[in-house]
């Protein structure tokens, strides 16, 4: 789909040649890249972007100054796309925690099709680290459009009287969605919001916004005046000094208090930022330290529970002594994973043993149907033995075969010993689904500890077709943690990234007091993990009764000395908390309700979904499309606090479904047919498609089988109503794409009359 994509922006970006916008331009007309092959990733869209999308492209034009172009013949497929200039753009971010949402205001203008025709137009949200859409807002002239979440049984209601439209992810942290007819001419002001993580390393957050935008978007009046405008605020809810670091724009401070600070920046540019808006700060502390948040729910929570928020975060000073590790690598080498998925996860392998302490032990598994072992137990990580494990890589690590993980798991089980006060990890590597995964989460449950540190399984799928919900339960049972790379050109980074904050830990066998003394507790995740300095550890649930002003957190330190540390309680001021820490609680009820099979928790996942805007996988989003001009004043998603109440208050409005914005449970058949990872399956050829197929190949051979001369004999030798009636099918053949077999044989039956 990007590459379709990127073609279409190419192709688009070639018919906008066309459009003449006079002698007083800012900008020159944009020019495509030479070269396609080296260019597709820099036409994806870069910052927030809108696209006229041409199917005909005779309507491109000027719709202030018509050039009277050369009427140009065919149509465009698929679609042209051609970028939509920008009249103003606001960036507002609001960063709590770990956690960034992200406003983005803005107006576009169709500038390249006449006044009197109209297109769609595509919306492109790129989204920084994690980034999950939220919400979308519309408004055109006569028209507004926004999104909202109903769940699967409503989507079946409903089904009738909505028709799909493109929507959903490009990539996977690319949303897309399409507005089905915008004049020539008109302004397209819109809102979009999402959420995203900011990324931690040495006590320092950063932020990344995806902010660029090529030259081409900008105005090409010199006259009309182009206002950027950028507004931050911090609330690091942690009650410690911070400090600012770094920013990519020229920000203003403009407020400040312990933990928290506010900048802005507002200012007439000539061109559109170029770079993404990056921010990061310091937390000023060199130790553990922690915290606990509280806050009530809102009226429109469906569960009232008190909800609460426990944070640690490690500090910044990197002399911290590490756990010894003992690491067993499982990777998935089956027929799916060839070429780049494995040489991305081998080169991701290597530099994770290139960081491991000598004092660190490890083995590998490579596993098919059939498993490969290095060693057939653990071996120290000298650099002797890491090379010698490298060139057993590169011998064995050929992909082919079926994928079975039970076998493995069980083997590096069965090797793992933490007797010496070391840290037992398994990585468990795979980009695909097996039938016998709820087995492998109970033969996980039941394992018994056999040091005084029970064995993390730590699961990183790759692509859609692994089930994500399985290897995030399978990691949530042990204390592990799960990641994933939905496409293939992100496996290293993310794999290494995932590798090195796993082997990290510094605090282990966290458990803290208290907790069980309240009623109606829930905690997520129900197996807390270790402390890592590369990442912050955020617990949190729901509980009824009064929560005490302090509690304390145990631990393990790497010299095996206990750790003790008291959180002292607040009130979450000027803190969503129920937003803050929807995906996660979205993300881990899911998995459990795919264990369980429970229909109650898939049910209080949907609703949770629909209140807080965060997507799910029993939810879906559709566009409501509203007559008449209304003001916009979107705050994220329209929310509903009952999903029935939300279909009446929709009576009226068009209702258009959008595609599953959700990565689904695995794909058990793409995994037998080792179907490479994909960020979405093939799509089946329509009816119509097979029909045109045919008919094309039916021509071809009739055309392979007749020579010219045999031609021209035949239809010498034709009356008038024989002729008629072959140009007649001819004509017939020509509405299926059979245009030079019929042209073919046009001009024969021409000649030969």
């Amino acid at each position: 789909m990007a590459e379709e994509f990127a073609k279409s922006v190419e192709d688009g970006l070639k018919l906008s040649k066309r459009i003449y916008m006079g002698k007083d331009r800012a900008v020159a007309a944009p020019r495509p890249p030479p070269s396609m092959e080296k260019s597709s990733a820099s036409l994806l869209p870069a910052s927030p972007m809108v696209y006229a999308v041409i199917s005909n492209p005779v309507i491109v034009d000027n719709p202030d100054i018509p050039s009277y172009q050369p009427h140009v013949h065919g149509r465009c497929d698929p679609p042209a796309l051609i970028p939509l200039q920008m009249n103003g753009i606001e960036l507002e971010v609001d960063c709590y925690l770990d956690t960034a949402f992200v406003r983005v205001s803005g107006s576009w203008r169709v500038h390249c099709v006449m006044g009197s025709r109209s297109c769609p137009c595509r919306i492109a949200v790129p989204m920084g680290e994690q980034g999950s859409i939220l919400g979308v807002e519309v408004e055109i002239p006569r028209k507004s459009y926004s999104t909202q979440l109903i769940s699967w049984d409503d989507k079946k209601s409903m089904e009738k009287e909505a028709r799909a439209e493109d929507g959903g992810f490009l990539k996977q942290n690319i949303f897309t969605l399409t507005i089905p007819q915008v004049d020539g001419g008109s302004n397209l002001s819109i809102r979009l919001s999402w959420s995203q993580k900011l990324s931690y390393s040495d006590g320092q957050f950063s932020l990344n916004v995806p902010f660029s935008f090529p030259e081409h978007v900008t105005p090409a009046v010199k006259k009309l005046a182009k206002r950027e405008k950028i507004q931050l605020n911090v609330n690091s809810g942690i009650g410690t000094q911070i400090s600012c670091k770094m920013s990519s724009h020229p920000l203003k401070e403009v407020r400040r208090h312990v933990g928290k600070f506010g900048f802005s920046y507002e200012a007439d540019v000539l061109k559109w930022s170029n770079a993404d808006f990056t921010f990061s700060y310091d937390v000023l502390t060199s130790h553990v330290f922690g915290g606990v948040l509280l806050q009530p729910p809102s009226v429109q929570d469906a569960d009232q529970r008190e909800m609460f928020c426990v944070y640690l975060f490690p500090g910044n000073q990197r002399t911290k002594k590490v756990f010894k590790k003992d690491v067993i690598y499982i990777i998935d080498i089956s027929g799916s994973m060839k070429e780049k998925p494995l040489e991305y996860t081998k080169n991701a392998l290597f530099g994770a043993l290139s960081q491991m302490d000598s004092e660190d032990r490890f083995n590998i598994i490579a596993f098919n149907g059939e498993t490969y072992l290095f060693s057939s137990s653990l071996e120290s990580a000298s650099d002797k033995i890491i090379e010698k494990a490298i060139q057993w890589v590169n011998m064995n690590f050929i992909a082919g075969g079926t994928t079975n993980i039970m076998i493995p798991l069980k083997q590096a089980i069965e090797m793992l010993s933490s007797g010496r006060g070391s840290v037992p990890i398994i990585f468990l590597v795979t980009d695909g689904t097996v039938e016998d995964e709820r087995q492998i989460c109970d033969f996980a449950k039941s394992q018994p500890s056999k040091g005084s540190i029970k064995p993390r399984i730590y699961t990183f799928g790759i692509g859609t077709y692994c089930n994500h919900y399985f290897l995030q339960m399978l990691a949530m049972i042990s204390g592990g943690l799960h990641d994933a790379a939905y496409d293939v050109e992100s496996v290293e980074f993310r794999m290494q990234k995932f590798f090195a904050s796993a082997s990290s830990a510094i605090v282990a066998n966290i458990a803290i007091d208290l907790l069980d003394d309240l009623d109606g507790m829930e905690v997520y995740p129900p197996h807390i993990q270790d402390l890592s300095y590369q990442s912050p550890l955020i617990l949190s649930g729901r509980y009824r009764g009064k929560f005490p002003d302090f509690i304390k957190v145990n631990g393990v330190l790497a010299d095996l000395s206990a750790f003790a540390l008291d959180l002292k309680t607040e009130k979450a001021k000027e803190i969503p908390l129920d937003r803050l820490l929807a995906r996660q609680h979205i993300d881990l009820l899911t998995a459990m309700a795919w264990l369980s099979e429970d229909k109650k928790l898939e049910e209080k996942v949907a609703n949770m979904s629909i209140q807080t805007g965060v997507t799910s996988e029993y939810t879906c989003m559709m566009l409501l499309e509203t007559d008449g001009t209304k003001a916009m004043a979107l705050s994220g998603v329209k929310k509903a606090s009952h999903k029935k109440d939300s279909l009446e208050e929709n009576k009226g409005q068009r209702a258009i479904l959008l595609r599953s914005l959700s990565i689904g449970f695995g794909n058990l058949t793409a995994t037998v047919e080792n179907v490479p990872p994909g960020f979405e399956e093939p799509r089946l050829p329509e009816a119509a498609e097979i029909f045109v197929k045919a008919a094309s190949n039916c021509c071809n051979s009739m055309c392979n089988r007749c020579c010219c001369m045999c031609c021209f004999q035949c239809c010498s030798k034709m009356n008038d109503q024989c002729a008629i009636a072959l140009t007649q099918l001819c004509a017939a053949l020509a509405c299926f794409g059979c245009f030079e077999c019929c042209s073919a044989i046009c001009c024969c039956g021409g000649d030969g009359d």
